[in-house]
């Protein structure tokens, strides 16, 4: 038997605990474990062809939002798998040995949902890009592609200037968490830049935020930062180019839509298996991904056409098995 994308596709958005291809072959009369590695280390499967699958499904909208963050793929088991390096999981709070993956997720506003519209692997010693330049490159397509949106959300990782001024040159608006050793000026030039943290907020200022001037940014380039208080141990910074009348509650609000790309990030982890493949070569781990992510794609949509969650769709797999077992059980307890 042959191994398809079709076929694989549908182990992946099938199988409830267990995606290896072993588990496959054991399932499939006339397939064998080796005719699933020849899959994987022959085929290729690119991030343009998720745009494609998901193209069709994406609601766009002017004000939507774009997020961008990385997550990493456990291998920590792994001892010989191509891809993999040692890096710092935020999942973990540690670094792990794992493969990186850097998605872009868009949120429609209106209609509260988000669809992941493209990805990278982050694999420096192949093709020596950094996150930095996977989000920029994933950046670059929205236009091509015509993909509206107003609002970019992101983690203080991607917090530099060239892409803030990117961003300010697309005439779109950004809220992002700033580190409290960056350096800013907020009296206008009489003193010296200094460290976030350092700054002195006034009442109106916590409740408000705060005009100032970030290094590196042009002369003119005025924004807006925010002190969020988390707890009594942690403060946290925002930052944002939408200087207009805005309160600190209504910046956290706008910048909470980031926490979309982590329950996307939970989802195809738990529900796709996209962490199990244990194939050594690159290629075959880079097809896996691929088809990981477009298992989720099919999930995702087919949870909103239903009105459930992903996991409630994909636990429902098991409801017909669930009631035979019960009237007519397998193996019989007493």
């Amino acid at each position: 038997m042959k191994v398809t994308a079709q076929l694989y596709g549908q182990f992946l958005v099938s199988s409830q605990v267990n995606y290896t291809g072993t588990y496959l072959a054991e399932h499939l009369e006339g397939l064998s474990h080796d005719n699933v590695r020849y899959f994987l280390k022959t085929r290729r499967f690119t991030p343009r062809q998720l745009w494609q699958q998901v193209r069709p499904q994406v609601m766009l909208s002017a004000r939507g939002y774009v997020l961008f963050d990385d997550t990493v793929l456990d291998k920590h088991h792994s001892r010989r798998i191509e891809l993999v390096r040692r890096q710092y999981s935020g999942n973990a709070h540690g670094v792990i040995a794992g493969i990186g993956l850097v998605t872009c997720v868009y949120v429609n506003p209106e209609t509260d949902q988000f669809w992941l519209i493209d990805y990278r692997l982050f694999a420096p010693d192949t093709d020596g890009k950094t996150k930095l330049d996977h989000v920029a490159d994933m950046l670059g397509q929205l236009a091509p592609r015509s993909i509206p949106y107003r609002t970019v959300l992101m983690d203080s990782w991607y917090a530099t200037t060239a892409l803030f001024k990117w961003l300010l040159d697309e005439g779109k608006t950004f809220y992002c968490p700033l580190k409290s050793n960056r350096l800013v000026d907020d009296s206008g030039g009489q003193q010296p830049y200094q460290p976030v943290a350092c700054l002195c907020w006034s009442a109106a200022e916590v409740e408000a935020g705060k005009i100032l001037k970030v290094k590196g940014m042009p002369k003119d380039c005025k924004l807006k930062l925010f002190r969020v208080l988390v707890s009594t141990h942690r403060t946290d910074y925002l930052l944002t180019n939408e200087v207009e009348p805005l309160h600190t509650a209504a910046a956290e609000h706008e910048s909470s839509v980031r926490w979309t790309i982590e329950q996307f990030h939970r989802e195809l982890k738990q529900l796709t298996g996209v962490q199990a493949c244990q194939c050594r070569l690159a290629r075959s781990q880079r097809n896996h991904i691929a088809l990981a992510v477009r298992a989720w794609t099919c999930l995702k949509q087919a949870a909103y056409q239903t009105k459930q969650t992903v996991y409630q769709l994909k636990q429902g797999f098991l409801d017909e098995y669930m009631r035979h077992e019960l009237r007519q059980p397998s193996l019989a307890f007493a």
